[in-house]
């Protein structure tokens, strides 16, 4: 019975095709996307480092906590709406058009993440702590201020055909996945902050986020390249 829940199909046209919803490769899926949508050292980003570097690792990491509980919610929404199109999805060559466009996207917030200066209007952390609530909160509502991550999350769904039509429990894994990715990389962060707090500084945050933007370029050249020579058949 439980061979038969990683089981499911898909209809083309009058056509149904049988497809293996692999849980593994869902769970994995879903906490790669967590983790790239979480990478990027925008505003919340920085308030994490800053937060963790004056008051403390667990301060950190709440406000990281609460920035996934945003990224979760605007997936959520992503997820949704993509899920009324899937007839449109489903078909393989606008599924081949779709993962183009996905790549290309992911590839220009690459070179976005890798040009752009996360230190630059960036607002100070003070000493006074507050409550881990309050951390928490405020990280959420600077994340969920910028719902242009709707489109990060368009394009890393279309890319790895994240969205699985009728199947609510194997979503449900899936999201829950992306919000796992999220905490693992905000926990990764601080930690990291932490250990090298006596000399990290402006140029630290700069280099991590020229990093990110590297992994993100390679990342989606490759499945852009795969893509356009049929690879993406392999994925």
């Amino acid at each position: 019975m439980f061979l038969n829940c990683l089981k499911s199909c898909t209809f083309v046209g009058d056509m149904v095709f049988p497809i293996h919803i692999n849980i593994v490769d869902l769970v994995f899926k879903g906490m790669l996307i967590g983790m790239v949508a979480s990478a990027p050292m925008g505003p919340v980003g920085v308030l994490c480092v800053q937060r963790t570097l004056n008051k403390g690792r667990l301060f950190g990491l709440v406000t990281g906590m609460g920035a996934a509980l945003s990224d979760i919610i605007y997936a959520g929404i992503t997820g949704f709406g993509m899920a009324f199109v899937m007839d449109f999805i489903n078909n393989d060559q606008n599924k081949f058009y779709l993962q183009i466009i996905g790549s290309v996207m992911l590839l220009i917030f690459g070179v976005y993440t890798w040009r752009c200066d996360p230190t630059r209007n960036m607002h100070k952390s003070g000493q006074q702590r507050g409550t881990y609530w309050y951390n928490m909160w405020t990280a959420f509502l600077v994340t969920f201020s910028n719902p242009l991550i709707v489109f990060l999350f368009m394009g890393l769904f279309a890319q790895f055909a994240f969205v699985i039509p009728d199947r609510p429990f194997e979503m449900i894994i899936g999201f829950a996945s992306i919000v796992g990715g999220a905490l693992i990389w905000w926990y990764g962060l601080t930690w990291l902050v932490d250990k090298v707090r006596t000399i990290f500084n402006d140029n630290g945050i700069r280099l991590i986020n020229q990093i990110i933007g590297a992994v993100v370029i390679i990342f989606s050249g490759i499945y852009l390249f795969g893509t356009v020579t049929n690879l993406y058949r392999f994925f």
